[in-house]
């Protein structure tokens, strides 16, 4: 058993330059520490669309070392404080609520206060009020356009939680350039082949430009095609287009009707009759694309329903159009063998899972880091939390689609049919039927989404909890109607205090001075 030493990395994108640059902060690449190598070829680009992500992120560039002026200003980059979805309860033109939000913010909570949900589901918070907007000022700024933060909070702080929108080729380009500062050596070269030992661990791979290359320990950031996890070792993929259909995307970039065009500081997911649309506003432009299913619509029908959706600025643009295996690895370390990214696992970008899942598979590398070369251990503990980690997040993201009131479509019938929910997903809303979601339903450390979250888009999507507790249970009733009194009062002052979404990004964008927050602990 020798000790791990070096590092290569196969593949470059997020998912590869995420790594290194992490796994260079965190293990250390100089004075005796781990040799990091990226190898990538010249041929294969980036897609660069508009990318969302989730809270996380933040503490990542933190221990990245790259602040959060530069982050925006070279990624086009903007705030993003949850999500909007449009007609995913019901279909257009029918009665009722045409949209809700899920915001980043926790559910308000003075200390010594009484936990909200239960008192929203007894009316305490006023007839046909969302969930969203009793329990967090957050939906409120964020419908006026406003920003989650001030011109003067330090970086990667504010008074609500946030996440961003960015452009993610020049996300990569970023990471690739900071990781190289921090010691990562970067190869052009087209792995060609991937030769095993005679126990089956990778032995080499073979570049069509610099010969072999050999490490300790590989990485695969390869995507979909996952050379190494895949094609090399034979990791099974679990395809799960029987539980989330979607498969397909088509993508456009349109530019804003006028200069100053106020910008959403959250993705807008609009459902259609075989999916749904993202809109993602970055600084200059929208990143729009429609994600569906190909067994319930074709290329054809998808295309019209993207520039219906769009509209005249759809005009003379061809969108591009992505095939998405959906579905992931249950074995993502084999070995000395490790898959980051796409060649992992995808789940559709609903709720921004990909880079999140970048985000922790890096982690758990760099803090299960097996330094005395006894892998094993640390591939078990990995393969254990990332299955698990994919699990609830399939669970999470069907959540959205199951509990839609909408029949006028098959896409949205089948959904919604038992037979595509995942059993733990049913035994969880069946619990919920009866009590709202609580933390004890949760599991921290392989959860990407907070209770919050849950319960945000749960009672969203209109799920009816019949509270079953005795009156005594809930004896903070008072207490409660004030709450929410106050977190209606304290919107509007939040108005006052947070500038526009817009011209938080152009200040940044002009690299005015900023303070300085202590780097933040990585939580994914």
């Amino acid at each position: 058993m020798q000790p791990i030493r070096t590092i290569l990395i196969v593949g470059g994108g997020t998912a590869g330059w995420l790594a290194a640059g992490f796994l260079a902060r965190t293990l250390g690449t100089q004075g005796g520490g781990i040799g990091i190598t990226l190898v990538e070829s010249k041929d294969i680009g980036i897609i660069g669309v508009g990318e969302g992500t989730f809270p996380s992120i933040r503490g990542t560039l933190s221990v990245l070392g790259i602040d959060e002026g530069r982050f925006i200003r070279e990624c086009s980059a903007t705030f993003k404080q949850g999500v909007r979805f449009n007609h995913w309860v019901r279909a257009p033109g029918t009665q009722g609520a045409d949209h809700y939000f899920h915001p980043f913010s926790q559910p308000s909570q003075r200390p010594g206060g009484p936990e909200l949900l239960p008192y929203w589901l007894m009316g305490a918070a006023g007839p046909d009020v969302p969930f969203a907007a009793a329990a967090t000022m957050q939906k409120h700024v964020a419908d006026m356009y406003h920003a989650p933060k001030r011109p003067t909070d330090a970086d990667f702080m504010g008074p609500l939680n946030y996440a961003y929108h960015f452009d993610a080729g020049a996300f990569a380009t970023l990471l690739a350039s900071h990781a190289q500062t921090l010691g990562v050596r970067r190869v052009e070269a087209t792995v060609d082949q991937v030769k095993l030992d005679d126990n089956g661990a990778i032995a080499f791979v073979v570049t069509r430009e610099a010969g072999e290359l050999a490490a300790d320990l590989y990485i695969d950031c390869t995507g979909f095609r996952a050379r190494l996890i895949g094609e090399a070792l034979r990791s099974p993929f679990r395809n799960i287009n029987d539980t989330l259909f979607v498969d397909r995307a088509l993508a456009m970039q349109v530019p804003y009707d006028r200069p100053d065009a106020p910008i959403p500081s959250y993705t807008i997911s609009t459902a259609h009759e075989a999916g749904w649309t993202w809109d993602i506003g970055l600084h200059e432009r929208r990143g729009i694309g429609y994600v569906y299913s190909s067994r319930h619509t074709s290329d054809e029908r998808a295309d019209r329903v993207l520039r219906q959706y769009i509209g005249p600025a759809s005009d003379g643009r061809e969108p591009r159009l992505l095939k998405l295996n959906v579905g992931y690895r249950e074995t993502q370390w084999i070995g000395n063998c490790v898959a980051i990214g796409l060649s992992g696992g995808f789940l559709e970008p609903l709720e921004s899972s990909g880079i999140g899942l970048i985000e922790a598979a890096t982690y758990l590398v760099g803090y299960l880091f097996p330094y005395d070369g006894n892998l094993a251990p640390a591939a078990k503990l990995f393969n254990a939390q990332m299955k698990a980690r994919y699990e609830r997040i399939v669970d999470f993201v069907k959540m959205h689609y199951c509990l839609t009131q909408r029949t006028d479509s098959a896409f949205w019938i089948e959904n919604a049919h038992a037979s595509t929910i995942p059993e733990s997903l049913r035994e969880q809303l069946a619990m919920w039927r009866a009590r709202p979601p609580h933390r004890l339903d949760f599991v921290t450390d392989i959860e990407m989404y907070p209770p919050s979250s849950w319960q945000y888009v749960l009672y969203g999507m209109e799920f009816p909890t019949r509270l079953h507790a005795h009156p005594a249970a809930l004896p903070d009733l008072a207490a409660a109607r004030h709450e929410f009194r106050t977190i209606g009062q304290l919107s509007q002052h939040a108005l006052a205090d947070l500038p526009t979404h817009r011209a938080l990004v152009e200040h940044y964008r002009q690299g005015a001075a900023r303070p300085v927050a202590p780097a933040l602990r990585l939580y994914v």
